[in-house]
């Protein structure tokens, strides 16, 4: 007997919004004409974008920071630009990113317990693009490797760590990017732009693995991401300016392998994908309601779940990941829904009768631990996440402070250390003649100073209970040009 319905658990999701005493209210949103979601969370902070003038900021809150916040909050505002895009680091709750109008990518430490006062000052500035940044996406497995994209249609992944930019693909798009997301082990990327193309993109090789000309017909941003099985999912608009989604194998990219059309509203479609459910959110700039939709194996593969409506348009939305879910409540997503004013938290449920938890809902989803060094992964070595139990609740641990070790010396200042009698300096050799020739100009020079000069360079003077030592650096024949250090007693 053939069902009529089809089964499955998330045929009964529903949201639900929480109380006023719970959102976070008197926020100004940022106005910028940018399709980004302008909103981050983590099981720790919401990171919003705010109106600020001056330049760029935004605002990051404890999550049980609730209710109205005071104008004169602590910000994050070292951009002289609009922020348009922030996105917080998968491996430390504590460091975001965020990319701006002032062509720079900055990297920020939140204090453990929030903000105290304004940040101004961001661990390292990452800069390497010469138009405005509207993405930047953090790396799923790999520590310190960021990637961020601007509207100079170039795409740069950076080693965070030493503020080094490694990678850097500024020939493969002809137009402005609208998108770009990883795959779950970070080794490809796929990118959605303005010229109607979708790239499925290796960024160590280089090279373009797949690619797909028109892949929605209309005029209208398009987005894409990658699914856990490796497929894309797209959403776009067609020649009718009707709003679209679509199923594509990146191994043959001729036909999708669903498409579906949804309605002729105007409002950008962002999907957020949960691949611990296979279960897809779309949320529209300027709707007022989230679709959900659950991805199979079986025809028509995309299925339409439910949809949640609410009265007040979104300006944008942030997804909380998996790990700062209540499981007790057989929560299986978290949004924040940013209105003109304010930020509303809204909670998707399965309905359960039972308290204990629920193993088919939560099966081990990725974890903060790092899989990859960035090195590692610049080397060419790909890993899946470190997965890990959401039986017992997740319980944050300690973060690691974010380290930034720059490998270019002029950016490193020498400590000076009062107590040392000597500084040792690496020497080179230089060759015979010229020591002959620049130790006769140096003793010229000292002459009646008390200090002599021996062959090998090196100046020394007698003084009560001291001997103080000057070693020159591959000293020039001229005296007095070069560098050579110097320790004051």
């Amino acid at each position: 007997m053939r069902r009529v319905v089809r089964q499955s658990k998330f045929r009964h999701v529903f949201g639900q919004a929480v109380k006023n005493d719970q959102c976070y209210d008197d926020i100004r949103v940022s106005r910028v004409t940018w399709d980004s979601s302008f909103c981050a969370v983590n099981p720790r902070f919401v990171a919003i974008i705010i109106e600020a003038s001056g330049g760029g900021a935004f605002l990051v809150l404890p999550l049980h920071k609730t209710g109205r916040i005071d104008k004169s909050y602590p910000t994050v505002c070292g951009h002289t630009g609009p922020v348009l895009d922030i996105d917080w680091c998968p491996h430390s709750d504590q460091v975001i990113a965020s990319g701006s109008e002032d062509c720079t990518v900055m990297v920020w430490q939140i204090p453990e317990n929030g903000l105290t006062l304004s940040l101004t000052e961001p661990v390292v500035i990452l800069e390497g693009h010469s138009k405005r940044v509207g993405i930047v996406a953090w790396h799923p497995t790999a520590r310190n490797v960021l990637l961020s994209a601007g509207c100079d249609n170039a795409i740069i992944i950076w080693n965070v760590g030493t503020g080094e930019a490694l990678i850097n693909l500024d020939d493969m798009h002809s137009d402005m990017i609208y998108n770009v997301s990883w795959n779950r082990n970070g080794s490809l990327i796929c990118t959605a732009s303005k010229d109607k193309k979708v790239r499925v993109i290796d960024p160590r090789k280089q090279e373009i693995v797949a690619e797909k000309e028109k892949a929605h017909e209309g005029a209208r941003p398009m987005r894409a991401i990658f699914l856990a099985d490796g497929n894309v999912f797209t959403t776009g608009f067609s020649r009718m300016s009707e709003r679209q989604l679509a199923l594509w194998n990146p191994k043959n990219m001729q036909e999708p392998i669903a498409l579906h059309e949804m309605d002729t509203s105007n409002g950008v479609l962002l999907p957020f994908y949960d691949p611990d459910t296979s279960i897809i959110y779309l949320c529209g700039k300027g709707d007022s309601s989230i679709r959900y939709f659950e991805i199979t194996d079986e025809s028509p593969y995309v299925h339409y779940l439910n949809t949640f409506s609410s009265k007040e348009p979104q300006r944008g939305m942030g997804y909380m990941p998996k790990r700062g879910l209540d499981v007790n409540k057989c929560e299986i997503a978290r949004f924040f829904k940013l209105h003109e004013r304010k930020c509303e938290p809204i909670i998707m449920t399965v309905p359960r009768k039972s308290d204990l938890f629920q193993d088919d809902l939560y099966p081990d989803t990725a974890g903060p631990e790092a899989a990859l060094e960035a090195e590692e992964w610049f080397e060419g070595k790909n890993a899946d996440p470190v997965l890990i139990s959401l039986k017992h609740g997740y319980i944050p641990g300690k973060n690691r402070d974010l380290k930034v070790v720059k490998k270019n010396i002029l950016d490193s200042k020498p400590t000076a250390n009062k107590k040392c009698d000597l500084i040792n300096v690496p020497k080179k050799t230089p060759d015979p003649a010229s020591v002959v020739r620049t130790a006769g100009a140096w003793g010229a020079c000292l002459a009646g100073s008390g200090l002599s000069v021996d062959d090998n360079l090196t100046v020394s003077k007698n003084l009560p209970g001291h001997v103080v030592i000057f070693e020159s650096v591959a000293l020039p024949s001229a005296p007095l040009a070069g560098g050579f250090f110097v320790c004051f007693l």
